[in-house]
């Protein structure tokens, strides 16, 4: 579907939500701590909805004491005691790509690493050559099957990556695709560069001269493009070195790219402190982070993004969240939807994991996927809670209750999904 764009005619009433959570007052800045448990919950909570933008959430009571007189004009979706929740925000994915790598699933499972698999030619690698050698429709198509994925979900907004190109023209091809699919596909796509993601094979015995490239090479094409908005760089050894990190975020600055950052997830590798000192929008994985680096982060309020997934599939050590939220880090969650590490479009089943494995509070992993995941993205202003003036991206749940969605776990509880006011997925289905 092509997304609307003109004015609504009808407003939208949701009404009767057993559980309205609404993380009111959370738009300025990210949650940390004690305000990761401070949903902002009305019970019998009903949303007016206008031209795709909240006018107002709160009690039905109150609701309809101000709507009342206009009932009549409204479309009248009736939660019946469900769970009504902002939309979740992905704030970590690589969307657009080609291909699968299960026989490298089974591989590891016998045995071999995910970087010695890498090394091989393998991983990141392989997706690089797939992607390189699929054009924009392959690309497009097998992208919108997975927005269609994370739609059903209950995901309203992603982030997306470029980095299985590694070539300026491969590069922007991945840009954009995204491009083309935010303009089509209901869910919005935020889009990083991020031609950083790996040294390849050819420049593996000077990888100086690739970083060169990166600075001088990509970073103005993309900026030219205006096609991307932040600038991702994967930290790691075997990968890029702190120092070379830092060059590359410093320079996309200078071209208005806001710096992301794959920290810290294989070994401790200064990853957090790097993000510390650039002033990174987000610092993702962390799941080796050192202490001072943790301390550094929640000094300059950098978001420590989140991805059990990978660690889950790895079968790795998850990250430490809950020292990281006692630390001040606001914490965000995310899939990191890709085809080696995080095969999943299923936010909620990260939102489980963040409960199961990294000592999460249900209310903690709701907070990590909706307003703190939005500011992850420099979006916590537009979307992310439910509040006045906001983007009206809603979900309604098969679900009593906020706590429940962890509870029963496994299962795709989503039952509708309102995007910018407009119903999207009713029944657990597109519409």
């Amino acid at each position: 579907m092509t997304r609307q764009h003109t004015k609504q005619p009808k407003p939208l009433l949701i009404r009767r939500a057993g559980q309205l959570v609404t993380l009111k007052g959370s738009s300025e800045r990210p949650l940390i701590k004690g305000q990761m448990r401070e949903l902002g919950i009305v019970e019998n909570g009903s949303v007016w909805i206008e031209d795709g933008k909240i006018i107002m959430a709160d009690t039905d009571e109150a609701v309809l004491n101000r709507f009342g007189d206009r009932l009549s004009e409204a479309t009248v979706i009736e939660a019946n005691g469900r769970l009504v929740t902002p939309g979740l925000v992905d704030p970590h994915t690589h969307l657009v790509f080609v291909g699968s790598r299960e026989d490298e699933f089974e591989m590891r499972l016998n045995g071999a690493t995910y970087m010695e698999i890498m090394a091989a030619g393998g991983g990141i690698h392989r997706t690089t050559r797939a992607t390189q050698a699929a054009g924009e429709e392959e690309l497009y198509r097998e992208s919108y099957k997975r927005l269609d994925q994370f739609l059903k979900h209950g995901v309203t907004t992603i982030e997306a990556k470029s980095g299985y190109g590694l070539t300026v023209e491969h590069e922007l091809k991945q840009l954009r695709v995204a491009s083309q699919l935010n303009k089509d596909h209901p869910v919005d796509i935020v889009s990083t560069f991020m031609g950083a993601h790996a040294v390849p094979l050819e420049y593996r015995d000077n990888p100086d001269e690739f970083v060169r490239i990166v600075i001088e090479e990509m970073l103005p094409a993309v900026a030219e493009t205006g096609l991307a908005e932040f600038n991702d760089v994967f930290c790691e050894k075997g990968v890029f070195t702190p120092e070379q990190s830092e060059r590359i975020l410093e320079a996309g600055k200078r071209y208005g790219l806001k710096p992301k950052i794959h920290a810290d997830e294989i070994e401790p590798y200064q990853g957090a402190e790097v993000a510390a000192r650039v002033g990174a929008v987000s610092a993702d994985h962390l799941l080796r982070v050192s202490d001072e680096g943790i301390r550094q982060m929640a000094d300059k309020g950098v978001v420590g993004v989140l991805l059990p997934g990978t660690a889950f599939f790895l079968m790795a050590e998850f990250a430490n969240a809950r020292k990281m939220i006692d630390a001040g880090v606001p914490v965000a969650l995310s899939t990191d939807r890709n085809p080696g590490s995080s095969p999943t479009e299923s936010l909620p089943l990260i939102m489980n994991l963040g409960c199961l494995k990294m000592g999460m509070t249900p209310a903690e992993v709701l907070a990590a996927a909706t307003i703190n995941a939005a500011h992850a993205i420099s979006r916590g202003h537009e979307i992310g809670s439910l509040e006045p003036g906001k983007q009206a991206d809603v979900v309604i749940w098969d679900a009593p209750n906020y706590a429940y969605l962890q509870y029963h776990f496994g299962v795709n509880l989503v039952d509708t999904v309102i995007k910018r006011g407009q119903v999207v997925v009713k029944g657990g289905q597109r519409v």
